[in-house]
């Protein structure tokens, strides 16, 4: 996960084009026209729940940048009140996977983790997730209980066995969040590069996997999309 080429330039996001962004908590904070009356009074009362500030300022910053997303790849502005969750497993409103209201075709994720935060807009099935690249993810026993076990094996007996998990443990949660489960496939040949880093992508049902790594935000991020994946900055 280290080296590789030169990020290509950024195609402009368009309808069948996925949008990417992932930036630290104080920067998406500290970003005209992003503020806490953007969020709806549920998500604000959620906000107020939260005792610890790192996570919750975590959680603000991860709920502003979708809405920036959105209305980068949309039109709509920040303030529209069309974000919402909603839980597949219970059916209850207010947590789950998040949604459009009235946009049924455009997917939405968004992921935060120790002062970083990510979010994905595009058409279809999404899922995106960051984590910080000191993390690793373990123990192995609880990894092959959640991951393909043969995957799981595969990066162990890596050289960068910790890297390697971490990457294997960010392309899950991001094709999880898309509705997507079991085996990853084959990694086929690198689709558009990160920030920096190398990237890779595989395609199964439809759904494209790309992962990389934000070096300058010390981060590691994985999206699933049905679309083209452009990887923004904020």
């Amino acid at each position: 996960m280290t080296g590789g080429p030169e990020p290509e330039p950024e195609p402009e996001p368009g309808p069948e084009t996925a949008l990417a962004v992932v930036a630290t908590t104080p920067e998406v904070l500290a970003h005209p026209g992003l503020d806490e009356a953007l969020l709806a009074p549920w998500e604000r009362r959620r906000l107020a729940g939260i005792r610890l500030p790192s996570r919750r300022d975590d959680v603000l910053a991860a709920r502003l940048l979708v809405r920036l997303c959105v209305a980068r790849a949309t039109g709509l502005p920040p303030d529209t009140p069309a974000l919402a969750q909603r839980c597949p497993g219970c059916g209850g409103h207010g947590h789950g996977r998040p949604y459009l209201r009235g946009r049924p075709g455009v997917g939405v994720s968004l992921s935060h983790a120790d002062g970083l935060v990510a979010a994905a807009v595009g058409p279809g099935a999404i899922g995106i997730d960051v984590e910080p690249a000191t993390r690793r993810p373990g123990p192995l026993h609880v990894l092959r209980r959640l991951l393909p076990d043969a995957d799981v094996a595969e990066a162990a007996a890596s050289p960068d066995a910790g890297p390697a998990l971490l990457r294997l443990w960010v392309r899950a949660e991001a094709r999880l969040k898309a509705g997507q489960a079991g085996q990853e496939g084959q990694e086929g040949q690198a689709g558009q590069s990160g920030r920096s880093g190398r990237s890779g992508q595989v395609e199964q049902g439809g759904i494209r996997l790309l992962d990389w790594t934000d070096r300058p935000r010390a981060a590691v991020a994985a999206a699933a999309c049905a679309a083209r994946l452009t990887i923004a900055s904020l």
